[in-house]
């Protein structure tokens, strides 16, 4: 206990320093949320990775999606490593950054606003991400609440309030500097703490070999193919429609989540991109294809695991229970590396969405005269009641029916991802996307993901937000086709303009 208690002590001491020795950068409202546009490769790419995998991931999605598919689940790794990261970055990291850059957007709102000179869509798009990050902020805190209480015997209340807490610190105090500083000493953790963990857990299974003869002879229930023998090692595993789906959610996904986007804003030159983009991927590939890879096994701890009245299994066990019997400072070294995830993914969501409810919401519109001074106060004060509205629900929602942490996610990233990826996408690359297809791309991810939230006509929310998604990339262009075009100069000057320096890596921020 000694040591599991000391390595917290001295996680929680370097969190709360980063944070105070970064509060210079964070003096006005472009250096609080943005780090001044000059942050690094290696910064910016374990702030990309580490606020995609938090212990929704670790805990939640390898657990679920795991024990559902077996080995299978991998590719849902592979498919956030290249997907996710290495083709999100080349693809819109670039332009991403010469276009916020020269429109002045600091959030993704503000990039619409101007993109599309519509100060509605701006209000809209604020008003999505408030409602809907707030879920998945509170589905973060959950996948700690079994590993405390495995490792400190510590009440799940305890832990969302320590992190909540620490959380408010370090992001008042620094801002983004602080996220992105924290982000990677928290990114070698979670690379460390991975293979660690994976390493001995597969020793008490008799190694890799025997962990995957014992797993093959699981019994398959999967409806609808249960005859299939040794279909948690196979190649596709017992449900490829619906793994499709989790892959799709998960790596296209991000995309239009704007606190991954906000990443490409902040990033100091194109040739920083490409270098952030091989480390961001490298990093995908250990955390994300570890954690999938050790859910993979999930089935082998069947006995463990604790189940619903019902007699189906609580996903968010399934990993905690495979490091039950662990020596104590992997079981140190376990909690450590889901605190790292979840509070740089927490940190992450509620910069983004205090700010964006600051400068995108309150500012012009609420309040018509709102200095740097007031900003900066504003958008500090909206962290502190983010992470509280996001630790009540979270104690709440542990408490009800909604018993596994991926539902909460994939209704937050159904609605974000699917309201905001294409029309990102084709404004960032095509000059002739309208207005109108934009706010037809919000109405329908809106009202798919919502309406199947209260009538699951779909069945799955993943599948639900995955197909909101799709459905945006082909909504988008045809409604640009037949609905009024924008102003065709404008347009052309600010594409030439965005774009002239797109591939001169001597072009910094400024």
């Amino acid at each position: 206990m000694f040591l599991k208690i000391f390595m917290m002590t001295v996680f929680f001491a370097v969190t709360v320093y980063i944070g105070f020795r970064t509060r210079k950068s964070a003096t006005d409202v472009d250096g609080f949320v943005l780090g001044g546009r000059r942050v690094g490769p290696w910064l910016s790419a374990f702030a990309y990775g580490t606020s995609y995998f938090s212990a929704v991931v670790f805990v939640g999605y390898a657990g679920q999606f795991g024990w559902k598919y077996g080995m299978a689940a991998v590719w849902i790794g592979l498919g956030n490593a290249f997907i996710g990261s290495l083709l999100a970055w080349y693809v819109l990291g670039a332009r991403t950054r010469a276009m916020t850059h020269h429109l002045r957007a600091q959030t993704m709102p503000e990039f619409f606003g101007a993109r599309f000179s519509s100060r509605w869509l701006r209000i809209a798009a604020a008003a999505i991400i408030f409602v809907f990050l707030i879920p998945y902020t509170a589905s973060v805190y959950n996948g700690l609440s079994r590993l405390f209480y495995m490792a400190f015997n510590v009440p799940y209340e305890w832990c969302v309030v320590a992190m909540a807490v620490l959380t408010c610190i370090y992001v008042v105090l620094g801002g983004y500097m602080a996220t992105v500083v924290n982000d990677l000493v928290q990114g070698f953790i979670m690379l460390f703490g991975i293979v660690a963990v994976i390493v001995a857990v597969l020793s008490g299974y008799g190694g890799f070999t025997q962990a995957m003869i014992s797993l093959s002879q699981v019994p398959n229930d999967v409806p609808g193919t249960a005859g299939m023998q040794g279909a948690f090692v196979s190649f596709f595993g017992p449900d490829l429609f619906n793994l499709v789906g989790v892959l799709v959610l998960t790596s296209l996904g991000v995309w239009g989540l704007p606190q991954m986007v906000q990443k490409f804003y902040a990033i100091r030159s194109s040739n920083a991109i490409k270098r952030g983009a091989i480390i961001s991927t490298l990093f995908a590939l250990v955390v994300a294809g570890g954690s999938y890879f050790l859910g993979g096994f999930g089935r082998l701890a069947a006995d463990q695991v604790a189940k619903t009245p019902a007699g189906t299994p609580v996903y968010d066990s399934v990993v905690p229970s495979m490091l039950v019997g662990m020596p104590d400072i992997l079981i140190g070294l376990t909690v450590v590396l889901v605190l790292s995830a979840s509070m740089s993914t927490l940190s992450s969501l509620v910069l983004t969405s205090s700010s964006t409810l600051t400068l995108d919401f309150l500012k012009g519109n609420f309040i018509k005269e709102m200095d740097v001074r007031l900003q900066l106060v504003t958008i500090r004060v909206l962290i502190v009641v983010f992470v509280l509205v996001s630790a009540i629900i979270a104690l709440v929602q542990y408490n009800s029916s909604v018993t596994f942490i991926a539902q909460l996610m994939s209704i937050s990233w159904g609605v974000l991802a699917g309201a905001f990826l294409a029309p990102f996408l084709y404004g960032l690359y095509w000059k002739r996307t309208t207005t109108a297809s934009v706010w037809a791309c919000f109405a329908f991810a809106l009202a798919l993901v919502c309406s199947n939230m209260l009538w699951n006509y779909i069945g799955s929310p993943v599948n639900a937000g995955a197909l909101a998604m799709l459905a945006g990339l082909v909504i988008v262009p045809l409604l640009s086709l037949v609905t009024p075009q924008p102003d065709a100069a404008g347009v052309d000057a600010l594409f030439r303009e965005s774009y002239r320096n797109l591939h001169d890596n001597r072009i910094d921020a400024d």
